[in-house]
């Protein structure tokens, strides 16, 4: 039976929180003609619709996308793929448990984030125009069929109440990723299967939720 892990993005598989933060800043200060500090920003804007956070600055109307990209391009070279992250996916690729990415940014803006030998561990990536974006389960479900793997046969890491909500709209066991930009209290209030706070041992705990087994060479160097 094949199985598979998904995982959101940003908070999960990249510390972005930053990079997030110095693109609202950045755009805000370009569209507004005046300077605009992350310092200005509310404390709660890495987990806002930017529309949102924007409207409260005083920036209302649609986003200039290319204004955006541009934000976000510089940013994001402060972004940075989290330590646990190569050895995590390795470790499922191993057991033979498939990866995938579910993320609200564009496919352009992941391969701003993501170096090209994290993108090779991942076997498929939906992005915002591919699907419905999250808190509906369309994305989900469409890596799922892309990698021919069940519901029942795999999870999702998230770090956001759309991600736990997604996964549950799905059929997928939802895992709360506490070391993301929402926190573990948010996460279980979402409806997480299981949240957890730190990412020891990640690929381990994933293996055991999908029901795999590791392989004999992943289980000696774990």
């Amino acid at each position: 039976m094949k199985r598979a892990v998904l995982f959101d993005l940003d908070g999960v598989l990249v510390d972005s929180r930053a990079a997030q933060l110095t693109t609202l800043a950045g755009y805000a200060t370009s569209a507004l003609d005046r300077r605009i500090t992350v310092a200005d920003l509310p404390s709660d804007a890495a987990t806002t619709p930017r529309e949102q956070v924007l409207a409260n600055l005083g920036l209302h109307g649609a986003i200039n996308e290319d204004g955006w990209d541009a934000a976000t391009a510089t940013a994001s070279l402060h972004a940075e793929v989290f330590p646990f992250v190569t050895d995590t996916l390795t470790g499922l690729r191993a057991a033979d448990v498939a990866t995938g990415i579910v993320t609200l940014r564009s496919r352009r803006r992941v391969n701003w984030l993501l170096p090209p030998n994290v993108l090779a561990l991942i076997d498929t990536v939906v992005c915002y125009e591919d699907a419905t974006p999250k808190p509906a389960p369309d994305g989900v479900l469409l890596a799922l069929d892309q990698l021919g793997v069940a519901p029942n046969s795999a999870a999702f890491v998230g770090d956001m109440d759309v991600d736990i909500h997604a996964a549950r709209a799905a059929g997928v066991k939802a895992v709360g990723a506490g070391w993301g930009f929402a926190g573990p209290e948010a996460l279980t209030a979402a409806g997480a299967d299981l949240v957890l706070p730190h990412t020891t041992e990640l690929a381990d705990v994933l293996l055991l939720l999908v029901g795999a087994e590791q392989s004999s060479e992943f289980a000696k160097r774990s």
